[in-house]
C-alpha cells in the first residue's frame, strides 16, 4: 500500500536568501524508501500566488502556489530573508501571520531556516520559546523579540513543531535531523550522502562566530575525536583524550570546545547516543548489549540518555525506526 507523501510548504517572502529558498527541495527530495520512493513532496508559496519574489542572489523566482498551500501542509518552512520589515522592525503583513499561526494551531510543524526566524517571531510563535537564528543577527534578534529565549550558540533547536536553524549550511542539517526523526538515522544517513554532507555535524555555531583574537596554534582536536569514536565502549577518560592530542587536559578542553562547541563530555555523550540509536535501527542486538557496545554500561543509563535526547524509551524508539517484518 502506496503512502502519501509528507506535504512541505516553503514560504518564500521578498528579499529571500537563495541558497536557504533551494535547501528543502534539495534535501527532502533524497530522503527516499529502499524500492525508490519520495518521503516528502515540497512546494514553493508565496503571499498571493504566481507573482515573482526577489531573491539576494540576484534573480527573482516564480512560486506556483499562494499562502493556501499552507492550509494543507504537514510541515511549513519559511527560508532566510535580507531585508524588509520582519529584519528591520520585527512585523509581517497580517495575512502572512494569520497563515503561520493557522498552520501551527492545526498541528503542522514550522521550521525556520537562518533569518526565517525573524518571521516565526513576528507572527508571535516563538513568544517563550528556545530558538536560535545566524549568530551575526543575534543582537538584533534580541532587541526585536525579547520575550524569546535565543541561543545563537547552536546549529539548530526543536522545541516541540516548532524548529528554527542558524544561518545557511544550518538549515542542510535541520533538514537532515527532521527526516532522522521521521525516517530514522539510516535514510537520513543515505540523504546526507546524496549532499555530500555528514550526517551530523559536531558542535554549533560556537566554533564559526568571528572573534576579534587570533587564533591559536595549538594541534587540533580531530585525532582525539577519531579514537574515541573507535572506542565508544570503554571508559575514556579526560586525560586519555588529552593524550592522544598531546596536550594538557586544560589546553585540550579550551581548545576541543572551540572547535566544537561542546566540552569533551557532551560530545562523548553525544556520540554515543547516536551510535546507539543506529544499532537500534540497524540491528536485533539486545538493548543491554546496545548499552554495553555504546558505553551506557547498564540499560538504565541508555533509557536516561535517549530519554532526554529525543524523549523516548530504547524499545519505543527501536518498534518505530526497525520493525520486524510480520
Amino acid at each position: 500500500m502506496s503512502v502519501r507523501p509528507h506535504r512541505i510548504a516553503v514560504l518564500a517572502l521578498d528579499h529571500v536568501v537563495g541558497l536557504d529558498l533551494g535547501t528543502p527541495s534539495q534535501v527532502f527530495s533524497t530522503a527516499r524508501s529502499t524500492g525508490g520512493s519520495r518521503f516528502y513532496d515540497v512546494r514553493v508559496c508565496t503571499p498571493g500566488g504566481g507573482r515573482p519574489v526577489r531573491s539576494t542572489a540576484g534573480y527573482q523566482v516564480l512560486p506556483d502556489h499562494g499562502l493556501e498551500l499552507l492550509d494543507t501542509a504537514d510541515t511549513v518552512i519559511v527560508p532566510g530573508i535580507h531585508d524588509g520589515n520582519a529584519l528591520t522592525a520585527g512585523s509581517i503583513d497580517a495575512e502572512v501571520a494569520d497563515a503561520l499561526r493557522s498552520a501551527y494551531e492545526r498541528g503542522a510543524r514550522v521550521m525556520s531556516i537562518c533569518t526565517g526566524a525573524f518571521v516565526l517571531a513576528a507572527a508571535g510563535l516563538l513568544d517563550g520559546r528556545r530558538a536560535t537564528t545566524h549568530w551575526a543577527y543575534a543582537e538584533q534578534f534580541r532587541r526585536l523579540h525579547q520575550r524569546v529565549d535565543l541561543d545563537p550558540g547552536v546549529l539548530f533547536i526543536a522545541d516541540d513543531r516548532m524548529l528554527t536553524s542558524a544561518g545557511v549550511a544550518a538549515g542542510i542539517d535541520l533538514c537532515l535531523h527532521v527526516i532522522r526523526l521521521d525516517h530514522g538515522s539510516e535514510v537520513a544517513n543515505r540523504a546526507a550522502r546524496r549532499c555530500v554532507m555528514p550526517p551530523w555535524r559536531d558542535g554549533g555555531q560556537a566554533q564559526y562566530i568571528e572573534r576579534p583574537v587570533p587564533r591559536t596554534t595549538d594541534a587540533s582536536t580531530a585525532t582525539a575525536r577519531e579514537w574515541a569514536q573507535q572506542r565508544l565502549h570503554e571508559s575514556i577518560a579526560l586525560r586519555d583524550l588529552a593524550e592522544q592530542a598531546r596536550m594538557s587536559v586544560r589546553t585540550f578542553t579550551r581548545r576541543f570546545r572551540s572547535e566544537t562547541g561542546l566540552s569533551p563530555a557532551q560530545w562523548l555523550l553525544q556520540q554515543r547516543t547516536d551510535h546507539a540509536r543506529l544499532l537500534l535501527e540497524t540491528t536485533d542486538l539486545t538493548v543491554d548489549q546496545i548499552a554495553r557496545r555504546c558505553g551506557f554500561g547498564t540499560t538504565a543509563a541508555l533509557r536516561q540518555q535517549l530519554h532526554q535526547r529525543i524523549g523516548v524509551a530504547p524499545s519505543t524508539y527501536r518498534r518505530t525506526f526497525h520493525p520486524r517484518p510480520a
